[in-house]
């Protein structure tokens, strides 16, 4: 990959790092905690779990995504981004540009998502 594209991916992906960080999801508590108001009505009680399973859910999405983009720049710094870290074929640049901490060619990307389905089933 030329320098210039290799730029190009490296300021995405601290743009996108920066906006994880600084979009408060990380940051925000109030809808971890459950009131003491909301001890007394079984519905309440049951909005604010559910409420909370959806915040946990984001976060975990969120920090997902984050530890992606920091390997992703790791890669970059080590000189193997841009390739497929089961196959070492190149990864496609309409997949970089749509993902740019994608680490496996579509073809690898796909089984592995098969290969979490199936465990997801069985488990």
């Amino acid at each position: 990959m030329d320098k210039a594209k290799l730029e190009k991916y490296k300021d995405k992906l601290l743009h996108l790092r920066s906006e994880i960080l600084n979009g408060g999801i990380l940051r925000k508590n109030e809808d971890l905690t459950v009131s003491t108001d909301d001890l007394a009505d079984e519905a309440d009680l049951a909005n604010n779990v559910i409420n909370q399973q959806v915040s946990f859910n984001m976060r975990t999405r969120e920090l997902t995504k984050l530890r992606a983009i920091e390997l992703a720049l790791e890669r970059i710094e080590d000189g193997t981004y841009g390739h497929c870290e089961e196959c070492d074929e190149e990864i496609a640049a309409k997949r970089l540009d749509n993902q740019p901490w994608a680490d496996l060619c579509i073809t690898h990307a796909e089984e592995r998502e098969r290969e979490e389905q199936r465990f997801k089933r069985v488990g």
